[in-house]
């Protein structure tokens, strides 16, 4: 037998860990009160209909029914997370949430089926608290929303200028499952896939018949609301959350801060030994934030522009971002001893400038004879 060749040459092999993902922003949490699923299991999930069928659901189950309608919008979302409500022991529809976010953290999106106006005004506070970030649709028929009546659902989330709860007046049941669903269904994180809600369809949801002044009250305390334009254009408008906020924008940005994070983390936890306290060792920080800035352009969440707001560091009012985004960093040199010794990197910005969307046009014809 010949002598080990690891006394001439040793091969030690190194396996990196693996590197996390930001999480998913394209599924969506349907809760309710269905005995289907039970309260230790919490939540399924689902690939489509068929999946709910071959897993017990009869098809009648308002779960199912709000899954129908999710799963119908093209692009159709690849999963849906439902989830159970225990109202029959006490459980409060807040506590169910809270609940299913324990359970799973991989929806963004969440809708309660039969949720009302105190239901909803209960909820809305509760998922923009939570972690990771998450966004509440829900649709209402009340009366009060037509009329215009102060402290309507609509009226009253509005006031308290939420920007993760985006609602759609409806007579239809579920219609807020099928906005969650197109919102889902359209968010692939691909290529130019930054998109906007205003203007899309619904599927499986009928156009409601607002008059003008109807639709101008319901606009003007940020709701939506799918209606008719012209003689044939079906139209969601305007695809705004309670504050006033796009739903695009809100979720753009959820997904470049949480990508941000774990990219950096992932930098942190990556490095075979460390990552010195220098400024070539924060540069790998801030490649690691642009690569996800550069993620964000490539969807067509930032696009270069002129940046309007205060100076932030050696950016000026007035100066082009021509990427997009700016990654900067205050120097290694002006770091307080304090920070030094906590091992803290200097304070990091990121200034990013948002595609947007055009969702207006004036167009003037001029004609001479």
């Amino acid at each position: 037998m010949g002598q080990s060749l690891d006394s001439i040459v040793k091969v030690n092999v190194t396996v990196s860990p693996m590197a996390q993902s930001a999480g998913t922003f394209d599924v969506g949490l349907i809760v309710g009160t269905s005995t289907v699923i039970s309260k230790a299991d919490r939540v399924k999930i689902y690939t489509s209909t068929a999946d709910m069928l071959a897993a017990g659901w009869t098809g009648s189950e308002p779960e199912y029914l709000a899954a129908q309608l999710y799963f119908s919008q093209d692009p159709s979302p690849s999963k849906v997370v439902v989830g159970v409500w225990d109202k029959a022991g006490s459980e409060t529809d807040v506590q169910a949430i809270q609940a299913c976010r324990g359970a799973n953290g991989d929806w963004y999106g969440c809708y309660v089926v039969g949720a009302a106006k105190d239901d909803i005004e209960a909820i809305a506070p509760v998922v923009e608290a939570l972690e990771p970030f998450s966004c509440f649709f829900y649709d209402t028929k009340d009366a009060d929303v037509l009329a215009g009546t102060a402290g309507n659902v609509l009226d009253t989330l509005k006031d308290a200028n939420y920007d993760r709860s985006i609602g759609i007046y409806s007579t239809v049941d579920y219609a807020g499952a099928a906005l969650m669903g197109r919102a889902m269904g359209l968010n692939t994180g691909a290529a130019n896939s930054a998109f906007t809600l205003a203007y899309k369809d619904l599927k499986g949801v009928a156009p409601e018949p607002v008059n003008t002044t109807q639709l101008n009250y319901i606009l003007s305390v940020n709701g939506n609301v799918y209606t008719t334009y012209g003689a044939n254009y079906k139209l969601l408008v305007q695809g705004t959350v309670a504050s006033g906020r796009h739903f695009d924008e809100i979720l753009d940005l959820d997904m470049l801060a949480a990508g941000i994070q774990i990219g950096v983390m992932n930098s942190l936890t990556g490095a075979p030994s460390k990552i010195p306290q220098t400024e070539d060792g924060l540069s790998l920080l801030l490649d690691a934030i642009e690569t996800e800035c550069e993620a964000a352009v490539t969807r067509g969440a930032l696009a270069p522009g002129v940046w309007n707001a205060a100076p932030v560091l050696t950016l000026q009012k007035g100066d082009v971002l021509t990427k997009g985004y700016l990654v900067l960093a205050e120097r290694m040199a002006s770091q307080s001893q304090t920070d030094r010794e906590a091992r803290k990197a200097p304070p990091i910005y990121v200034p990013v400038k948002m595609a947007g969307a055009i969702e207006h046009a004036v167009i003037n014809v001029i004609v001479n004879r």
